[in-house]
């Protein structure tokens, strides 16, 4: 059985409201996109690696460090927003020959080859999830906006070790047949298979509250292996 195709795809805007420019920001040394380029290119399972920008600079730098594949946004996608997102995944599949996608951000350098590789086999070796996406499995006293618990009783306090997990979707990994996505037009499928991902390599760049965190996690990682 021949190896299936996997294209790895980010986007990657020039402009950033939060945290500005931080895809070209100098993170541990390199530009942030850097860290998880490497990650990806590390990785054992992925065929190619395919950058949807806004931005020259952006591909000139990724360009300069990776082969990598650029595909320039055209006008029309320049104003979408998160929740339109799936528009670009479809933008890049009808662009691209791959039996498998995992899409992941720029956001996420802590991310590593070892995980990414993981989590391929996880999905290519089962047959009833239909996608799948990393989370962060999470055991504390959850509330609704009305004071009841999400996760727990609140009349009966037990140690938090011992609640049900609850999981967020972390934005690390999403992965995905290209037959799914082309049916459901979402990168998340009916019965999406959960990945759970360990916090440090979960820390996405949100805020500049986050590269900072991030920053001082990587320094201190890196230090370790001195």
């Amino acid at each position: 059985m021949s190896k299936p195709k996997i294209t790895a795809l980010l986007f990657m805007k020039g402009y950033s409201e939060r945290v500005p420019g931080k895809n070209l920001r100098e993170f541990h040394g390199k530009p942030l996109l850097y860290w998880i380029l490497e990650s990806l290119k590390q990785s054992n399972s992925i065929s190619s690696i395919l950058i949807n920008t806004d931005s020259e600079e952006i591909a000139e730098t990724a360009l300069k460090y990776f082969d990598v594949k650029i595909h320039m946004r055209p006008d029309y996608l320049l104003t979408i927003t998160s929740n339109e997102a799936n528009q670009i995944i479809e933008y890049d599949i009808n662009k691209t020959d791959a039996d498998f996608y995992l899409q992941t951000h720029s956001t996420n350098p802590l991310l590593t080859a070892k995980t990414i590789d993981k989590s391929i086999d996880r999905f290519l070796n089962q047959d009833i999830h239909d996608s799948l996406m990393s989370v962060t499995s999470m055991q504390s006293r959850f509330y609704w906006p009305d004071g009841k618990g999400i996760n727990h009783n609140p009349k009966k306090l037990i140690k938090t070790q011992d609640l049900s997990p609850v999981y967020e979707e972390n934005s690390c990994i999403y992965m995905f047949s290209r037959s799914m996505f082309m049916e459901k037009k979402n990168r998340i499928g009916d019965n999406p298979l959960l990945f759970p991902i360990n916090r440090v390599e979960a820390v996405d760049i949100d805020e500049e509250s986050d590269f900072q965190i991030a920053e001082s996690i990587k320094r201190y990682l890196s230090e370790r292996e001195i």
